[in-house]
């Protein structure tokens, strides 16, 4: 395709300035979590920034903002687009999904003992990220073995059902990193009840904690099985695609055809994929306040899967109920378990500020985004869409729509909840502090 030299200049003025930072080695190596929060947030920016030259040198995207939000999110019609740059887009999520810095420890020797953990915790998703395995390296070699491992098997498995080798790329690309780029102005709408099914249980799996597929792979299915957080992520899921079922009976022939784009919706938009077969914005009331309170929830830590987590939300609720019971008796001392063992006030302390960072970002973007003039729902479910990495909100961002009548200053407030939701927040916050680049 006549795109190819856009990518062509584009890899060249990532050579132009990265050969003579390269050149340039620093004295000191060692990470500590200031130096990783500010290595992954400014390594995602310029990735994105990089991410999008080829849009705009093609010509496809000419506006740098418009470009840029299409590189971390997406808000165009699809099928106008060459493949070589529908082929971009989706695999810019794949390596995403897992973590661009993720992927660099698998190949690049670090330096600093043990520092390169930091890097790890910054970029991973989930209340705490611990080694899999003695080495970093080897963890993140791990982790991105079971990844590609899962989305071949993904592969395969739409190739057997007649499903395009390049269709069926992308598409494994979108489910993987739960980016749901589809190549199809219909997302997956187009094609067979079967490839629907495959797509929704890869969805499913992708947003189930990798430490899960390593016991597994370790050959500890007991250990795999008791995992807490994954058991109540099926069971959120299992509730959901009932319900949801039940309200939208009478809008398909039959209740398996109903049961299949209940489980596809709740599983796309609970793992944050972002993909869609029909457009549940005209569904009845219930199941789009349902899917709205998924996007919050959100996949398990340690998956590519946005939102707030499940882990989170079952320690924000244990918390909850244990400050209620200790109001009835004062002097009752019980202390919080999950996944077996006792929750550490470090950790809780973490996910309470997690909570109040993330509450004061919605409000402040909803705030500056509502300024475009659009409806509340639009502008709410809107930043919800972004600070969860979803895709579809409703009504004007709902799946028929697109982000595209939205001013850039609004796009570039949901760049950064996009970011923000993709690292945790924490990251890109440290990032903006002025003591971060003060030296002591």
């Amino acid at each position: 395709e006549r795109s190819i030299w856009a990518f062509a200049a584009a890899i060249g003025l990532c050579l132009l300035l990265g050969v003579p930072l390269v050149r340039k080695q620093p004295a000191n190596k060692v990470f500590y979590a200031k130096e990783g929060c500010v290595t992954v947030a400014l390594s995602w920016i310029v990735m994105s920034l990089m991410g999008a030259l080829p849009f705009v040198f093609s010509g496809v995207i000419p506006s740098i903002v418009d470009a840029m939000f299409e590189t971390v999110s997406g808000f165009t019609t699809t099928e106008v687009l060459p493949r070589c740059m529908l082929f971009w887009r989706s695999f810019t999520h794949w390596i995403g999904g897992m973590g661009v810095l993720v992927f660099l420890l698998c190949l690049l020797p670090m330096s600093g003992g043990g520092y390169s953990m930091n890097l790890m915790k910054a970029e991973s998703p989930g209340p705490s990220v611990s080694k899999l395995v003695p080495k970093v390296r080897s963890t993140a070699k791990l982790l991105y073995g079971l990844y590609v491992a899962l989305s071949l098997l993904e592969l395969t498995l739409l190739l057997l059902g007649s499903m395009p080798l390049f269709d069926a790329l992308c598409t494994t690309f979108g489910t993987a990193g739960t980016g749901g780029f589809g190549i199809k102005n219909s997302s997956i709408g187009e094609y067979s009840a079967y490839i629907q099914s495959i797509v929704t249980i890869f969805m499913i799996l992708f947003g189930i904690n990798f430490n899960v597929y390593f016991l597994l792979y370790m050959r500890k299915p007991k250990e795999a099985l008791r995992c807490e957080e994954a058991g109540w992520y099926l069971a959120i899921i299992a509730a959901s695609t009932l319900i949801i079922t039940v309200f939208i009976r009478n809008s398909f022939p039959d209740l398996a055809t109903a049961f299949r784009h209940a489980a596809f919706q709740v599983g796309s938009i609970i793992t944050t994929t972002g993909f869609s077969t029909v457009d549940f914005n005209v569904w009845p009331a219930v199941p789009r306040a349902i899917l709205v309170l998924l996007m919050f929830i959100g996949a398990c830590a340690g998956s590519t899967g946005g939102g707030i987590k499940v882990s989170r939300i079952v320690l924000l609720f244990r918390t909850m109920t244990r400050e209620i019971g200790q109001i009835i008796h004062p002097h009752m001392v019980k202390k919080l378990k999950f996944e077996g063992r006792v929750v550490g006030q470090e950790v809780l302390r973490s996910v309470n500020a997690f909570m109040v960072a993330y509450v004061l970002i919605f409000a402040v973007s909803t705030l500056f985004v509502c300024l475009d003039g659009f409806d509340l729902v639009t502008s709410f479910t809107a930043v919800a869409a972004t600070l969860n990495n979803i895709g579809p909100g409703l009504n004007q961002v709902g799946p028929m729509m697109n982000f595209g009548s939205y001013s850039n200053p609004a796009k570039l407030v949901m760049i950064f909840d996009m970011l923000a939701g993709r690292l945790e927040i924490f990251p890109m916050l440290v990032f903006f502090l002025p003591d971060t680049w003060r030296r002591f």
